[in-house]
Parts: C-alpha cells; structure tokens; sequence
C-alpha cells in the first residue's frame, strides 16, 4: 500500500514531488468527460518514469495477438483504445535549458484533482542546473458541457533575476502506445496545418480508419499583452513558439483550447467544419468562464449523486473519487459507447467493454441518472445482436443463439485468452440479469417488450444448446467453463454459471408469457423475426426442471464446481504474507490446484439472486467461501461487503468497503500504474446504497435496511427510483428522509412501511 495522498473531502492531493510513484499519480490525477480523457502526464517534458495516455471513446485498434496458435473460434485481434494526438505539450526552455522534473530541484510540488469542478490543478517551484529559479501553475479541464473540447493554462514566473524564456505549444500526431505488440505504430498521417493562429492535425488509424481531427488555439500572455507566436508545421507536428524575456514582475501564461472530433460522430467532410466550430465556441470564452461552466456541470451531477460522509474524511474522499471516475469515463450521452474497465485511465484492459458493466454499472446509473442513461447501456447490447450470434456460430452454435463477448468493441469478440474467450461463458447471464435489473428498477417494461426480449431469446438459445444431459446424473449438465472465479479453468458445473443459466431460460419464458398478454400483436411480431417456436419453450422448461446444481449436503451449501473439496482446503488466513497477492508469487499451476477464489463466485450468484434464498443459506455459504477468497480482483470486495450487510457482519462489511474504495488511492495491489479499476469504481457505491443501506427493489416497492459504522456520524445519498428523487441520510440515532420531487412515495424502512410525501 501507498499512503501519499493526502486525506482531503474534495480532493485529491499530492504534496511533495513523488518520482517513484509518478505513474501510478497519473492514474489517480486522470480526467475526462465521457468522451474523451487522459492520464495526468505533464504538459512539460519529463524524462523519467511516464506513460503517456490520450484517450478517445470508441476510437480503437485491432492489435494483433500474441499467441502462437490458433483454434476455430479464437479472436483474431485484441482490440485496445489507443494513445491519440497529444494536445497539452509544451516545450519550455529557461536561460537554454530544458525545463524537466527529472533533471531539476523540485523545492515545492502539489497536484490536485478538484472533483468538486471537474479541474486538475499542479504548481510546483524548481531550481534549473543553470541556477534559475521559477514557478509554474497549471490548470486542465475536460469540459463536461462540451464533451469534444478540452483547455489548460500554464503560468510561468522567475523567482530570482531576469532569464530568457522559450516556448513552443504544439499538437503531435505520430503517439505510440507502451503495450503495442510487436512496437507496432497505430496511426498513419493524413494533414496538418497553421493558419490564422489556429493549429490542426489529422490522423487515420491504421485498419479501422477512424480519422482524428485536432484543432488548437493557443493563446501567449505576458501579462496583459497578447504575443504572436511563430508557427511551424512538420508533417504530424505542428506548433508555436514564443520566445521573450522574463523578469520576477512578470507573469507569462499559456492558455490551450483543443477540439478533438472523430469520423465516428461526424462525417468526413465535416470533420473541418465541426472542429472549427467547436475551437470558436470555446475561444470566445475566457478561462475563468470555462472553469465556471465546468464547475456548473459539475455541479449538477454532484446534487444527484454525491454520497456524503460526516467523520471519516478517508472514506468521504473514497467514495467521492470513485463517483467523479466513474461518471467522467461514462455519462450516458451516447449509446455506442460503453465503460472500459481502466476507463480514460490506462492501457491495460484496451478500453474495452467487459461483463463489469452489467454486474456493476448499471446500478449505479439506475440510481443516480435518468433512467435513459442505464437504457443507453442495455441498448449498447442489444446494438451488438448480431454480433453476438455471428460469435456463437463460430464455437458452433445455430438457430439465433447468442454468445456475447468476454472483451469486445465493437461486438466482436476480441479476448486473447482461450479459457476466458471460450469458458466464461457466465458473462451472458449477467446481460440478462441487467435487462431485469433495469425492469426490475424502473417499472418499466416497454425495453423488454421492444428490445431486451430479443436479446434474452438469443441467450437462451445459447444455453440451451451449451447444456448437455448426463445418463449418470439424469440431469442437464454445463462443462468445460470458468465461473467468475477465473483462479479455476475448465470446471464442470459452476453453480453460478448453472444457476445464472437457469434463472435466465426462466426470466426468458416468463417474459414471454407476459408480453403474450399484454401485447399478443407484438408478441407474434417478435417470434416470427427470431423464427421463435414453442416447441422451444417446452425444451427450455425441461432444463430449467432437471438442471444440475453442485451442493454440498452435509455442510449445507453450494459447491462453486464439481470436485471443488476434492482440494486441499486451506484458508487465506494460513497464507504467509509474503506469498501474497498469490497471482504474483505462485505459479498458474498451483493456482488452479488450490482451493482459493480471486473473487466472489457462489456469492455473486447469492448477490444476483438473493431473494430466493434464506438468511441461514446465505450465511453458511458466505461463512465457507468469504476466508478462501484472496479478492485479487477489484470487483470482490464489494460483493462481500453487501453480503456482509445483510448478514449483520458490520466490521467486515466496513473492512470490505474500505478495501474496495481506496483500492486506487491506496494501491492495495500494486498496479494503479496500469491505470484505475473504474467499473470496481461502481461496486463502491453499492457497498454504502445497497451494503450499509440495504437498498433492494421488493414487490415493486424501494426498501432500505441500514446499519451505519462506529465511526461514521452520518452518511447520505440520493436515489431516482420510478420519477421520485429521494434523498436520504442514515444517522448513529436517527435517520432523515427527503422526497425532492412532485409526487408521495411508499418505501419500507427498516422494515417499517413509509409515505414519503414531497418537500413542501
């Protein structure tokens, strides 16, 4: 664990110049605005350790695979969002010298992240070898209220006599990313130019043709004088350059306003057009009244979903910095777009969709945004149909089944390795599940009947053909997968992935029957474009009568796979310390052969599916699995910690929680440097809305069970449930209630049936 940043409600802070931990600070210090975003990298150069991280949503690359071999079915490419055009660079020369970190004597140095405005803040004070001695401020924003455009200003003083200062601000285009394979480039020049203090340079993505487009204006002041800089264009590297002389009563600044448009929302013609629009929106307004309207935007995302915590300033900072990574990678505006688990964070992951959304994501959008931003994520799905089943075929698979991809951008499967692109199959079941959640929460229906029938149709096509009958167990049996615990490869009968596969051809049928009544029109509709028969449904409720769940009878629980007390069953609480995390210092063979879970797997299902299991069922699985689980995936501690919940296990409950949010601030696992755990982001939130506050949606009613840590005074959140907006705060004695809409609302609170009628 790491300890240098600093406990602050707001912020987050870095005091002192960390070298050693520069990386992992350009992770935590990342912004973005949905569309586009960036690690912390310094505008000016630094020559020690940096990974360089521009990032655009949905502009990706096909990376070739490092394997060598190949099977049927296997992903020819594994697609990755790529480094882009860097907008913020600066050169700075002093007195002839290169202003950089790494050579300089760093006398001050403070980052903060503003999460309160959406800014990104660094000063810092450095003696050059040359012996001079100046200041910088910076200030970046990724504007919330105008997603394709982005500013920074850059203040320089001397501290200690007159000095020659150079400056060249420029756009660069030839970006290479770290994890390429094979040191392959991306990109492939297409123009730049300088014209009428306006830079520009346009970039072609080598196979998938996205065309990049960047517009920058930068603006030179010493003082109050604007400066004409000199340009320069050198194929994908445009600038301006300044150069004057400085004195301690002076103070040069550097403002940069980019617009960043891509192929994939404008037409190529209109590439121009759109990004000199955009330029002219932002260049007409100062940079105090872009911090304003940031701070604005902000704002209003803030008043309905912060989470506010009295007296534990280490936990308040947590969950306000997973909230403000999570919204700044994802805000729902456009459907095509989904949430990368490093988010506009890192390289690792490749930006690309995983089943962390729907297990994780969708709750938090459900609660906090309108209900179209969750749609927008379902619909990301349904968009993807088609490639979905083109994936099943693949593996073998027919009559409009549909396997959804482990990894994907743009439907396709892209996974580089065989026991999850083949085995983890579950993730299916949790797009599923996310169509009911959303049902479930919303109230609304017409998303099933238009769109998530289909998809779920699809699936359980897939499960009906992945299951196969067993003449020994005279049950339907799932082999040869790998369940959430992906610490086990080629198991038999995974609980979870059986319970989910089951639960879903049940979810399926039902959703069928209801649409039959409601709407027997649309219902013909559907089942004649899927060419839907009934003899399917009969097929569908055989299995769900006869599948095969692995259990445990004597010790009453559910076994995670077949054969799963075959292993030595040892505790983590046995592992030295210094074998830990195990997935650095075991082999991948010992791995498999140990007993202990990376994350929860028998759990997750109890989470998905809890109601339809007793407290007691609950406690004696969660008390057998919860001390074999290493929780080395950033998406365990949170489950546990809801678990832990309901089972009245507060101290875990709260150790889970502070796990899950100060992952990245604390980097519990040492590898914040790769970029941030943004859908695990999501599982913070849960762990307070429905672990410490128990919320759950029953028989169509919001319901809370609370409890609130020893060290807490209070915490309070908002939920949107169903056109209510509900604030609530949970007190040691107390508890407060706020109904900030129009209309009364019914809630069980602590088991208590509630009116809530509307503020007056």
């Amino acid at each position: 664990m790491k300890n240098y940043i600093v406990h602050d409600e707001w912020n987050i802070i870095e005091e002192g110049f960390h070298p050693a931990y520069n990386e992992v600070s350009e992770s935590l210090f990342s912004i973005g605005n949905g569309r586009m975003g960036q690690r912390a990298n310094f505008e000016e150069d630094y020559s020690g350790k940096s990974l360089s991280g521009s990032y655009l949503a949905g502009v990706y690359y096909p990376d070739k695979t490092r394997v060598g071999w190949w099977k049927n079915g296997y992903p020819e490419y594994f697609a990755k969002v790529i480094n882009s055009i860097n907008w913020i660079g600066l050169h700075i020369h002093v007195n002839g010298e290169i202003l950089d970190l790494a050579t300089c004597k760093v006398q001050r140095f403070q980052r903060k992240l503003d999460m309160k405005h959406g800014l990104l803040m660094r000063s810092f004070d450095v003696k050059l070898q040359n012996g001079v001695e100046i200041r910088v401020k910076s200030t970046r924003i990724f504007h919330l209220f105008q997603s394709e455009t982005a500013s920074l200003k850059y203040t320089i003083q001397v501290l200690n006599g007159q000095a020659s200062l150079q400056v060249a601000s420029y756009l660069e285009g030839d970006v290479v990313n770290r994890d390429s394979n094979y040191d392959e480039h991306f990109w492939n020049f297409i123009s730049s130019g300088a014209l009428d203090s306006q830079l520009n340079v346009t970039m072609k993505t080598k196979k998938t043709d996205f065309i990049v487009r960047a517009d920058l204006v930068n603006s030179f002041i010493l003082n109050t004088e604007t400066l004409a800089p000199k340009q320069s264009t050198d194929g994908a590297y445009v600038s301006e350059t300044i150069a004057i002389p400085l004195t301690p009563e002076d103070v040069f600044s550097i403002e940069k306003r980019v617009s960043m448009v891509t192929s994939q929302n404008h037409n190529e013609a209109e590439l121009v057009a759109a990004g000199r629009a955009n330029i002219e929106q932002v260049s007409a307004l100062s940079f105090d009244e872009l911090k304003n309207k940031q701070a604005l935007a902000w704002g209003n995302f803030w008043n309905e979903s912060d989470i506010e915590i009295t007296a534990d300033v280490a936990s308040q900072q947590a969950i306000r910095f997973n909230i403000f990574q999570l919204y700044q990678t994802y805000t729902g505006e456009d459907s095509r777009l989904n949430i990368g688990p490093k988010g506009f964070t890192g390289e690792k992951y490749g930006g690309v969709t995983y089943w962390d959304t729907e297990a994780y994501c969708v709750p938090f959008y459900l609660a906090t945004q309108p209900a179209d931003v969750a749609r927008n994520l379902l619909f990301y799905r349904y968009q993807h149909l088609d490639k979905a089943i083109e994936n099943a075929e693949k593996l073998g698979f027919s009559n409009g089944a549909a396997l959804y991809p482990m990894v994907t951008m743009n439907g396709e499967e892209c996974h580089n390795e065989w026991e999850i692109t083949f085995e983890e199959i579950h993730r299916n079941g949790a797009i599923a599940f996310a169509i009911y959640n959303y049902q479930r929460y919303t109230g609304d229906r017409s998303y099933v009947e238009n769109y998530g029938l289909e998809v779920l149709i699809a699936i359980s096509r897939f499960w009906a053909q992945r299951v196969n009958w067993s003449d020994e167990k005279e049950k339907y049996v799932i082999l040869g997968v790998t369940g959430p615990n992906e610490y086990e490869n080629n198991v038999n009968n995974n609980w979870y992935t059986n319970t989910v596969a089951g639960w879903c051809l049940k979810y399926t049928l039902e959703s069928i029957e209801t649409l039959k009544e409601s709407d027997p029109t649309k219902q013909i509709t559907l089942f004649e474009k899927v060419n839907f028969k009934e003899e399917e449904a009969v097929s569908w409720q055989h299995i769900i009568d006869h599948l095969y769940y692995p259990i445990d009878s004597e010790q009453g629980i559910f076994l995670q796979q077949d054969g799963y007390l075959d292993k030595e069953q040892v505790l983590v609480s046995d592992l030295p310390d210094k074998e830990r995390p195990i997935n650095q210092k075991w082999s991948w063979d010992r791995i498999l052969r140990s007993c202990f879970i990376k994350q929860a797997d028998v759990l997750q299902g109890l989470y998905f599916f809890e109601d339809q299991y007793d407290l007691d069922t609950i406690r004696r699985n969660y008390d057998f699995y919860e001390p074999r689980t290493v929780h080395e995936s950033s998406l365990s501690p949170c489950v546990h910690a809801i678990l832990a919940s309901k089972l009245g296990n507060e101290a875990k409950a709260y150790e889970f929680y502070l796990r899950t949010a100060r992952l990245d601030l604390d980097d519990y696992n040492n590898d914040t440097e790769d970029g941030l755990h943004i859908t695990s982001m999501a599982g913070t939130w849960m762990s307070i809305v429905e672990g410490f506050a128990g919320m759950r949606v029953k028989n169509n009613t919001l319901s809370f069970q609370t409890f609130i840590p020893k060290t807490w005074d209070s915490y309070a959140f908002h939920v949107q449930f169903r056109g209510v907006k509900l604030f609530v705060r949970i007190k040691q004695h107390d508890f407060e209630l706020i109904n900030k809409s129009n209309q009364e609302i019914n809630i069980i609170f602590n088991g208590e049936e509630i009116s809530v009628k509307p503020r007056a």
